[in-house]
């Protein structure tokens, strides 16, 4: 029972959905609720609650895993994410909205394409049975990124922290410049890896068995089938979402290996990926709010190791303040660079050199 009640706490990812069904039936401020829940109360809050760094001993670990509870809170996301952007459908063509209630509706639900479908996503993309799979390119396509199944799984946990990977962020570089070059990059990225996947198996480029043709497909399709069942204003509306859940990802590929630089070795080959080639945070919320997302020196060490047992270690740099504090801070490139070069893990590293 103790062990029930502890995984309970991972019910903190519902908050979201709760705020964004205030956002969707109430008028004025209250649409904005999502926002100023997530990046306003949550770092807020982070500054009242000590990191926790404690892990579990290896029996615990064997018990979590094992316990299937784990698996179905991050399932319940699936049908969650798509009764809401349904309901999204509707609400965001009600007659009379304000302009910035309107912004509001839209911003709540990118809310949920962020943390909901493509957070989520990158979980059971990491998992190894087809049906979980399949679930993470159900939740990628609500959000219209499905490419990031390839680029990340691939691509990402390959390069990540060396100059090869659009998805880590130089020193010095803004956070807008990456969005740029990241979303760019990635989705090239993907379509090269999908072609070299095709061409090891002896398989056409044009071929339905090539995925990157398929996600298209499927998310075009989406995009359509919105704009018949409701309105072509209601499909612009809902590639802003997906716009907004997707920025929000790569805000957070912005921060999670910001300035940190794989070395090569004698061979000329990089090290192999440890955990303090990542930024780490154990601030509790905002690790119940993005299922351990955050403990993600230990998820790039052992991509394998699911959410619940994401491990604390000693040495990889630790973040000031959560992930959504953090998320934050990046917007504001003249802060983020006078806290993050004050870093002692940044001192050591002079990424200038490494991604000239």
């Amino acid at each position: 029972m103790n062990r029930r009640i502890a995984a309970l706490k991972y019910l903190l990812v519902f908050s979201i959905p709760a705020t964004t069904a205030v956002a969707f039936t109430q008028e004025g401020i209250w649409t904005w609720l999502p926002i100023m829940y997530a990046f306003g109360l949550v770092p807020l809050l982070e500054f009242f609650f000590r990191p926790n760094e404690t892990n579990m001993t290896a029996a615990e670990e064997a018990v979590a895993k094992s316990d299937r509870f784990y698996d179905w809170l991050v399932y319940l996301t699936v049908p969650t994410q798509w009764v809401f952007l349904v309901w999204f459908c509707v609400v965001i063509q009600e007659p009379g909205l304000h302009a910035m209630e309107y912004l509001g509706r839209i911003m709540g639900m990118g809310l949920m394409c962020g943390v909901l479908g493509i957070n989520v996503a990158h979980e059971l993309g990491h998992r190894t049975k087809p049906y979980e799979r399949a679930l993470s390119k159900t939740l990628l396509l609500s959000s219209l990124y499905m490419h990031f199944y390839i680029e990340h799984n691939r691509g990402h946990h390959k390069h990540a922290s060396t100059p090869e990977d659009p998805a880590t962020a130089r020193r010095g570089e803004a956070v807008y410049t990456f969005w740029m070059r990241s979303v760019f990059y990635s989705f090239r990225s993907a379509w090269q890896l999908e072609a070299q996947r095709l061409r090891r198996k002896g398989i056409r480029f044009f071929s339905w068995k090539n995925e990157m043709l398929r996600f298209q497909a499927l998310q075009l399709g989406l995009i359509v089938s919105i704009a018949l069942v409701f309105s072509v204003p209601v499909a612009l509306a809902f590639v802003a979402t997906a716009t907004v859940g997707f920025l929000l990802l790569e805000t957070v590929n912005y921060i999670e290996h910001y300035g940190l630089v794989r070395q090569k070795n004698a061979q000329g080959k990089y090290e192999r990926v440890q955990a303090h080639h990542s930024w780490n945070s154990n601030h509790v919320v905002g690790r119940l709010l993005l299922f351990e997302l955050s403990r993600h020196s230990d998820h790039h060490f052992i991509a394998s190791r699911p959410y619940q047992i994401l491990r604390h270690h000693d040495h990889s740099p630790q973040m000031p303040t959560g992930y959504p504090g953090m998320m934050v801070l990046s917007l504001l490139p003249p802060l983020w660079f006078w806290v993050m070069h004050r870093h002692p893990n940044l001192n050591q590293t002079d990424t200038r050199t490494a991604f000239a």
